[in-house]
């Protein structure tokens, strides 16, 4: 049996994200928007309030909160300010190799420093030539001894600028794609690991994004994730487990757009009456609330799956994409409801419109995402429908009525429908010869 209800704890939780949000993000989130710069107090103040780090397993002293959980929390964040939202959730992006991979050792040196010390860890795959094919990874790592020598550069690292561990990925070899890469827990004052400066965005303005240059980072053996050959697959296996998360980004700054719009359309007067009394208008409101709704399910599905310890790929990449897409349509239609004042700063639109165009591109990019389920569909999926050449299309017997219609018999071609014991010579349709006709009844 179904049941979409969250339990009290969820709600409690829900209920403490939201506040959170409306108090410590909503209110500053416009002016260091305009600043272009992550004001870690307020991450300092989610790490206090126990909304970071909730997926910590309860073994390492965390509270093991599942992702269900965690699109709860990001969804309410996501909604004061998607910028912010990305930066408090990037910890469990990046602890999420640490929690996947074998290296129990790591996980116990680092997961205790990340919930107790105020310690941020951030994920490295992307660079400054690829980013969602993630087997073109050039940054190297060299074997030296049992020591790997890490080499190259990363570029788009959310919270790069201030995290103290980074999940790295790299190669051992460009020419093997999948198969040479590995994975590492970098700490950041190591000699050799150099920080750019904050990369200046359209959007996400609130969320430290930089490169980060490795020269000969010596990393010893205790802090490899994934040798050689298992890299690629950890990978994907953090994103089956956090793109879910971005589509929460999306429902979040989509249903904020959506209730800043209805909020504008009851009070702006057009022609003699509210605009929300305009069907258009209205037509417009009903279509977002539809694709938050949808969005959220799709979603909270994934989360779920995942949490079930059932293979997220598929879902993850459906709510990633629609979710992040729905975002995009009904943030844009919200900044039509406003008219002029919506293209301007001193109404909140336009930066939830510059916000979440990102969605789309980080994580994997929406076309990404379609190659993952066009894959699934036209390989993986099992169709109930009969092949179309086996489907009878009775229209000139009841085989219910009539079971003793005899053979029947379907040209592949046209489609044609013929009775009796063979099939004709011809084909009276499309000419096609006998051989074009296949037993089907």
């Amino acid at each position: 049996m179904l049941d979409f209800t969250l339990t009290k704890k969820q709600i409690a939780l829900q209920s403490k994200a939201r506040e959170f949000a409306l108090k410590e993000v909503l209110p500053i989130a416009w002016y260091y928007d305009e600043k272009d710069e992550m004001p870690i107090s307020v991450l300092r103040k989610a790490y206090d309030a126990g909304i970071m780090n909730t997926d910590i397993p309860e073994a390492y002293g965390g509270q093991g909160l599942g992702l269900v959980e965690g699109a709860i929390l990001t969804e309410e964040l996501a909604a004061a300010c998607p910028g912010l939202a990305t930066s408090i959730f990037d910890n469990s992006l990046g602890m999420e190799p640490l929690l996947l991979s074998d290296n129990e050792d790591a996980r116990k040196r680092y997961l205790p420093r990340i919930l107790n010390d105020f310690k941020n860890i951030c994920f490295a795959t992307s660079e400054p030539t690829m980013g969602s094919d993630v087997a073109g990874i050039r940054c190297r790592a060299r074997a030296d001894g049992d020591d790997f020598i890490l080499s190259g550069t990363k570029y788009w690292i959310t919270n790069g600028g201030l995290a103290d561990y980074i999940s790295v990925f790299a190669t051992v070899d460009t020419e093997t794609q999948h198969d040479g890469i590995c994975a590492f827990v970098v700490e950041k004052d190591w000699p050799g690991v150099r920080v750019g400066r904050p990369i200046p965005k359209m959007g996400q303005r609130c969320s430290n994004t930089v490169g980060l240059k490795f020269d000969d980072v010596r990393v010893p053996k205790a802090n490899v994730l994934a040798p050689p050959g298992k890299g690629f697959v950890l990978a994907m296996k953090t994103f089956g487990r956090t793109r879910p998360i971005i589509g929460a980004f999306g429902v979040g700054a989509a249903r904020s757009a959506m209730e800043f719009a209805m909020d504008y359309a009851k009070k702006r007067r057009a022609f003699g009456m509210p605009v929300s009394a305009f069907q258009a208008i209205q037509f417009k409101i009903a279509d977002m609330y539809q694709k938050v709704e949808t969005a959220r399910l799709m979603t909270l599905k994934a989360a779920w799956e995942a949490d079930q310890g059932q293979d997220p790929t598929l879902n993850a990449s459906l709510a990633k994409f629609y979710g992040t897409e729905v975002a995009l349509e009904v943030v844009n239609e919200a900044l039509q409801i406003f008219g002029g004042y919506g293209y301007t700063k001193m109404f909140p639109v336009e930066k939830l419109l510059r916000d979440v165009r990102l969605l789309r591109i980080y994580e994997g990019t929406s076309e990404v995402q379609r190659v993952i389920v066009s894959g699934y569909v036209m390989s993986e999926y099992q169709p109930v429908m009969p092949a179309l050449e086996d489907l009878p299309l009775h229209r000139d017997a009841d085989p219910h009525a009539d079971p003793q219609t005899g053979p029947v018999w379907r040209c592949r071609m046209c489609g044609y429908v013929h009775y009796g014991d063979e099939a004709p010579d011809e084909c009276p349709y499309c000419f096609f010869p006998q051989s074009a006709f296949k037993k089907v009844g």
